[in-house]
């Protein structure tokens, strides 16, 4: 990793983790991927390596992140998909060159092209996406409850009640301002 940028959050589904590269939406907004070699980084830690990136694919990425987190914020919010947001899905999932592989421990991997390029790792990002928010797999999005944040997330929970997108950050903070602001009106209550 590349010293000096903030940690990426690495979730469980490919497409939510992108749009965790933009954290803290309605906050101080943190850019984890500000340079194209920062996104090469990112794709490469989640099975997507590509040897190269421009400027121009990471503005494609960026776009496609954010066209990924305002669909499943409407899908989450059940309010109707933004047709500009599909569209830039729908483009990514079809420009790219991937195909799923089966590994011999039984897990589905992406093979890129020969000469992987970004818009092959962002179609596969789209495809992702595509299957979230049309409801193919089991699970639900939703929005985490952290007011700064409010990243949409894939909730695959067993009660699918979670409340925020990554409780070692989003969680464990509204948890430590519960417990001061606790702490301030009843101060006997350490003791």
């Amino acid at each position: 990793m590349r010293a000096g940028f903030p940690d990426f959050r690495l979730g469980n589904v490919l497409a939510t983790s992108f749009t965790g590269t933009l954290s803290e939406r309605h906050g101080n907004a943190v850019e984890r991927i500000p340079t194209p070699h920062r996104l090469i980084d990112w794709l490469a830690v989640s099975g997507l390596a590509v040897d190269s990136c421009t400027t121009a694919q990471l503005n494609l990425a960026r776009e496609l992140r954010e066209s990924i987190h305002d669909a499943a914020t409407a899908a989450a919010l059940q309010d109707a998909l933004p047709a500009s947001a599909v569209q830039v899905i729908n483009d990514c999932s079809a420009q790219g060159r991937a195909a799923a592989i089966l590994t011999p421990e039984g897990k589905r991997r992406w093979r890129l092209s020969s000469a992987s390029c970004v818009e092959d790792a962002l179609s596969v990002i789209a495809a992702d996406a595509i299957s979230i928010i049309a409801g193919e797999r089991d699970g639900r999005l939703a929005l985490c409850a952290s007011p700064t944040c409010q990243a949409a997330f894939f909730d695959t929970s067993q009660s699918r009640t979670r409340k925020w997108c990554d409780m070692n950050t989003c969680g464990n903070r509204q948890k430590k301002a519960r417990f001061n602001a606790n702490q301030r009106e009843n101060p006997r209550s350490a003791e």
